[in-house]
């Protein structure tokens, strides 16, 4: 078995290819975006531009998206959540995780990607980056137990 590149544990010519080829159009925003996904890692630059809608392709950099994609080891995708976006719908919205490598460092992009039907048709529209979440870290009053575990008081100890 060829498994797609996208994750989905399908085989490819049953999966992302035929959504890529134009054999048959993605049927949600979520089969979409797994193809545009398959495609940056294989490398087929024009259905990444045909999927994308097309008042938007005006500042699409074919080259360098390409580059970009040729230069990178794709690692992974991850669906981490999906709003709309149905056989019913019009809209759709795909939260993902893009791994891929770039120049020996291991990189996640995080995006809620947009996504329109028109005529039947999925198109991505556009990008929302997600962005980390701040750490939270609780505040430690002079009195209360050191975090470093000596069992003494904050005041007596880190936090002279």
């Amino acid at each position: 078995m060829n498994f797609c590149t996208c994750g989905s544990g399908s085989d490819y010519s049953d999966c992302c290819q035929p959504i890529i080829t134009g054999m048959r159009p993605a049927a949600t925003a979520e089969q979409l975006m797994r193809a545009r996904y398959a495609a940056y890692a294989g490398l087929q630059m024009d259905f990444i531009f045909e999927s994308t809608h097309p008042e938007h392709r005006a500042a699409y950099d074919h080259d360098g998206t390409r580059e970009w994609a040729e230069k990178s080891t794709w690692l992974g995708l991850e669906i981490v959540g999906v709003t709309k976006g149905g056989e019913d719908d019009t809209v759709g919205e795909v939260e993902f995780i893009a791994r891929y490598n770039e120049k020996g460092i291991n990189r996640d992009h995080h995006e809620r990607g947009q996504f329109e039907r028109i005529d039947s048709q999925w198109f991505f529209s556009q990008a929302i980056m997600v962005k980390n979440k701040p750490l939270m870290v609780a505040k430690i009053g002079r009195n209360d137990l050191c975090l470093c575990g000596s069992a003494l008081k904050y005041k007596k100890c880190c936090g002279k």
